[in-house]
């Protein structure tokens, strides 16, 4: 399938490893990972960020292999999980980065139109979250709003 506003339809990308199991070289217990989760949570840190965090300088290549949950619904337990969902969350920032660089340059045509395509992916993306029930049925993106959401 391809890509959603753009050309392509490539496939690149690394592929886990099949092994459930923790590495045998790892000494770090399910119980310490999820502490660094909370305490990383607690900074602020979103859950891909924490991901990354624990595998570049914790030496924990897979959350779920050691812990048997995924970061989300470590946080979701502990009660830290964000409101919004992280990719909406990215989506809806740089939809707000796009108006502020259009309030400066008001002919940019290409950036009005790039514009367009983001908000209909948050809207898209809003409707599927709703319907998940990740977010409240009334949940409704504004762009007047939408600073005040990803401040």
């Amino acid at each position: 399938m391809g890509r959603l506003h753009s050309k392509g339809k490539g496939i690149a990308g690394s592929a886990k490893p099949y092994k459930r199991t923790p590495p045998s070289w790892l000494k770090t217990s399910a119980g310490d990972v999820e502490d660094a989760i909370c305490r990383y949570a607690k900074k602020g840190l979103r859950p891909s960020a924490i991901g990354v965090l624990l595998r570049d300088s914790g030496g924990i290549p897979q959350v779920t292999s050691v812990t048997g949950s995924k970061i989300m619904r470590i946080l979701k337990k502990h009660g830290l999980a964000p409101e919004i969902p992280e990719d909406l969350y990215f989506l809806i920032k740089k939809a707000v980065s796009i108006r502020k660089h259009l309030e400066r340059n008001r002919k940019d045509k290409d950036s009005k139109f790039r514009l367009i395509l983001v908000e209909s992916r948050i809207h898209r993306l809003a409707r599927y979250y709703r319907s998940s029930r990740k977010l409240p049925p009334n949940w409704k993106y504004e762009s007047a709003t939408a600073s005040t959401l990803v401040a």
